[in-house]
């Protein structure tokens, strides 16, 4: 059996703009990289961060009739995992998300929005690709293993107590997503200025407990004007914790990708009721000008999903998920 040594962390940046393409380990199913591709990438890319910056005005209209007082830009935030295995140094491409910026126009400063926004990783490819379909096959009946994304929420956390990612972002993150198309959402009392007004679910979806543990907690909320609820996934107090321009460059980005990738749901033509349940299955919805592959996206998930499994798992999962159950010797984070 190889051993593995000490791991670490690094970041990179590329910035999401009219001019973007994906990088060589940029996951190619990320909303953004989807974009990016064909004779209308850049149309496509222009008509999307158009697309961010209405809905983020819309939002943050204090001070703002115009509409047009604030842009949000984007940058990329690569993580690859570094490690030596049997003498030699390796790296895998871990996660990807977004670090928004908020430029105010009027006054010409910047203000830091929230890191995470969309959530890219290789190993829930696998995860969600590979190995679930293998774990439901073997037992139809028999559930979901406990120890089901642990490998994948450790690796997470140690990312977030590093000095690699301290010494860059002052906030914890805040990833937000559809919420699922196989639970039922119900409308609360509780309305935030921002977020919109909150809704609750009991059972909590395959995701959300994936995204427990990465140490997240999930609510749901309906923004001003939206048609459905997003879900969002933080440490912390996700309505005290940031301001309203970060709240609202969130979701003006995501709520975008959403509107792109799950139409039927996110760009419907009526919004939710108390009561609610998404369907990718409704037709009363507007189509955004904008091209993107579902289908694609999807055949290159389990793609992904297969090249993690045979240069990550096969060769070093065994060592890093004994090292995840707290069972292992030769792996230790190095928190650099």
């Amino acid at each position: 059996m190889p051993t593995v040594s000490d791991f670490t962390f690094n970041i990179t940046t590329t910035r999401f703009d009219e001019d973007y393409s994906p990088s060589e380990i940029s996951r190619a199913t990320t909303n953004f990289a989807n974009l990016a591709r064909g004779e209308q990438r850049q149309q496509n890319l222009r008509r999307a961060l158009t697309m961010m910056n209405q809905r983020f005005n819309d939002l943050a209209h204090w001070d703002n009739a115009a509409r047009d007082r604030y842009a949000v830009e984007l940058d990329i935030v690569s993580v690859e995992l570094r490690f030596t295995a049997d003498g030699a140094e390796r790296t895998f491409p871990l996660f990807e998300v977004l670090d928004a910026n908020i430029l105010d126009h009027r006054s010409g400063k910047r203000h830091h929005g929230i890191v995470g926004n969309n959530f890219s990783s290789y190993l829930r490819d696998y995860d969600f690709s590979v190995l679930l379909p293998k774990i439901k096959a073997a037992a139809a009946d028999a559930g979901i293993p406990a120890d089901y994304g642990v490998l994948h929420g450790k690796l997470f956390q140690s990312f977030l107590d590093s000095a690699a990612y301290q010494e860059r972002f002052a906030q914890s993150p805040v990833i937000c997503i559809s919420v699922s198309t196989s639970k039922t959402y119900q409308r609360t009392g509780n309305h935030h200025p921002i977020l919109g007004v909150e809704y609750d679910n009991d059972d909590l979806s395959l995701t959300d407990e994936y995204f427990g543990k990465m140490g997240l907690q999930v609510r749901y909320f309906m923004p001003p004007g939206a048609a459905a609820p997003l879900a969002f996934y933080f440490r912390g107090d996700l309505l005290n914790d940031y301001t309203n321009l970060q709240l609202a460059g969130t979701i003006a980005t995501m709520e975008t990708f959403q509107k792109i990738y799950r139409p039927e749901i996110y760009n419907a033509n009526s919004a939710a009721g108390d009561i609610y349940r998404p369907s990718l299955e409704h037709d009363d919805y507007s189509i955004p000008q904008v091209n993107y592959d579902r289908v694609e996206r999807s055949q290159l998930g389990i793609k992904q999903g297969q090249y993690t499994d045979v240069h990550f798992v096969q060769p070093y999962g065994e060592i890093f998920e004994r090292w995840a159950n707290g069972t292992a010797e030769p792996v230790a984070p190095v928190l650099v």
